[in-house]
């Protein structure tokens, strides 16, 4: 009943929540325009050529669509689905390695976890990455773990490379990059090199240029230009240099590993100790010592990036959670009751921002989208404070597994809470509201009417229009696409001035101050509806 429970929990929200700028647009689109075209190689972004990303998520998205129909839902259901796949392979490894009580635990505390939960349901490529670097860490503890036989290491093993090569299917060489270093730093602290030894190069390379070389090889001879972005600019300028102004400081992921972790983040903290002294005492295989590597090699490779996002440590936390969970169903009830209540804390600081609202509207975010979080935030704190009451609760009558899974359960309604309070913000973050307006009051747009986009890309348009636009005077990510096929945008706005004036039948999007300045210039312009961020206008 629990886990039927946790997975309605875990599932519910995906399809009332409106997409929002600019990820979950962009991810969403990408295999909206793969499943109308059918074209499964080339990755377009608006109709244009876009290769910052593999197309592992694409294709799982447009299949989605192909069986499902295009649905908020159908454009989450691979983070979700792969986020709960990822929490199977933290209770596999887990029982293997720590027995069902801590495999439990682990699975609960990762779930529950605010920043794992979050990205398992937004649309963005990092749970489908998670997930595969997650199955790479299991297969190599599977393998490596005391008592495995000479078939299970073999099985490890090539789980583990398949593992990778799906994680460079979903976002790029770091699928391989950030596990080949772990093994190198983990197998210079045990001082054991023989473990190379056992890795399976031979089979296990290949496997995984079975499973990504096709593609690989399709999208290059399909366009020649895709190597040199995708490796030099995606890969390597993104890493050394601050070419997509993503910076940050040395602390940036501190804070989102902290956040992030709630509601365990005071337990996560009072059991570095413990897991200190777990990793001194030497082991022919030491699991703790490579789940600390794991972790702590991400966060510092991504630290010392050139572009930081803060989803991009997210493959840390399958293994925070191993960490922790062994000593977590030992802790005191003071330890969970003091944990929990600073999840109660956290709740109300939320609560207590949206009381003293008026400080965070603006004019594109107007006030009033900020009140209607109220309730949600209010659900939050509720499902938080259930949690701290049933731990200390459980844990006083000398339950182990009881606290952690009523905090799990309970910290699950709460972050669908936050969710719900955040889509409050939708009319302002998302093009689901007004295009839904301008269809209800006008009917549907006509789809084979040019339609235009002024000096602004509104990731979310496209996925809810059904259709492309034409960009006028914009570039940013969709440079390369318009340099290879320059006939699909206007590259100044005085060149579409008299193309919009040949029209019959148009329409456009543009940014408030542009519709002003256009109208203001005498263009024939019918608006046809308008939000905080846009308006959308007819040519008559």
């Amino acid at each position: 009943m629990l886990l039927l429970l946790f997975v309605m929990v875990w599932f519910a929200g995906l399809d009332d929540r409106a997409l929002t700028r600019p990820d979950e647009g962009r991810y969403s689109e990408i295999p909206r325009e793969m499943a109308v075209t059918g074209d499964w190689v080339t990755p377009r972004l608006n109709g244009l050529k876009y290769f910052e990303k593999p197309p592992l998520q694409y294709w799982a998205s447009a299949f989605a669509y192909n069986a499902f129909g295009q649905h908020n839902w159908t454009a989450r259901a691979w983070p979700a689905v792969t986020g709960l796949l990822g929490l199977l392979f933290v209770f596999g490894i887990g029982y293997r390695l720590y027995g069902k009580e801590t495999a439990l635990a682990a699975t609960a505390i990762l779930a529950s976890s605010l920043w794992y939960f979050a990205i398992a349901h937004i649309n963005t490529l990092d749970m489908g990455l998670t997930c595969w670097m997650t199955l790479t860490l299991a297969g190599f503890l599977y393998a490596e773990r005391t008592g495995a036989t000479r078939a299970e290491r073999a099985a490890g093993m090539h789980a583990a490379w398949a593992g990778m090569a799906l994680a460079v299917l979903s976002k790029g060489l770091i699928g391989i990059v950030l596990p080949g270093g772990v093994l190198v730093f983990y197998s210079l602290w045990q001082r054991d090199l023989r473990l190379w030894d056992r890795l399976h190069i031979g089979t296990g390379l290949l496997l995984f240029f079975a499973i990504t070389a096709p593609w690989f090889v399709w999208v290059q001879a399909r366009n020649p230009e895709f190597s040199e972005f995708f490796f030099f600019h995606e890969h390597l300028a993104r890493f050394t240099s601050h070419l997509h102004r993503r910076e940050g400081a040395w602390w940036y992921f501190i804070p989102i590993l902290l956040g992030g972790m709630a509601p365990w983040t005071l337990l996560f903290v009072s059991r570095l100790r413990h897991i200190w002294a777990l990793l001194r005492k030497p082991k022919p295989f030491h699991p703790e010592r490579l789940l600390v590597v794991w972790s702590v090699f991400i966060f510092l490779f991504f630290s010392a990036s050139g572009s930081k996002l803060p989803s991009y440590i997210l493959p840390m936390f399958p293994a925070l959670a191993m960490l922790m969970a062994p000593s977590v169903v030992q802790t005191s009830p003071r330890a969970h009751a003091w944990n929990f209540a600073a999840s109660c804390l956290f709740g109300l600081v939320f609560v207590g921002a949206v009381l003293s609202i008026e400080r965070f509207g603006t004019d594109e975010i107007p006030v009033e989208l900020f009140e209607d979080m109220r309730p949600w935030l209010a659900v939050t704190v509720a499902a938080l404070s259930v949690g701290t009451a049933l731990a200390w609760y459980w844990r006083r009558q000398a339950a182990t597994l009881g606290p952690v899974l009523a905090v799990a359960l309970c910290s699950l309604i709460a972050w669908q809470g936050v969710g719900y309070a955040h889509n409050a913000l939708s009319p302002a973050t998302s093009s689901y509201h007004l295009v839904r307006e301008i269809v209800a009051r006008e009917g549907p747009l006509a789809p084979d009417v040019p339609f235009f986009s002024i000096q602004t890309y509104e990731q979310t348009l496209p996925f809810y229009l059904k259709r492309t636009m034409t960009l006028v005077d914009f570039y940013d990510e969709l440079n390369l696409g318009l340099e290879l096929e320059p006939e699909k945008g206007i590259p100044r706005i005085e060149e579409f001035v008299p193309v919009w004036q040949a029209l019959a039948e148009g329409y456009a999007t543009m940014k408030p101050g542009v519709f002003d300045d256009l109208r203001a210039a005498g263009l024939p312009m019918r608006e046809l509806g308008r939000d905080t961020r846009r308006v959308i206008v007819s040519r008559q």
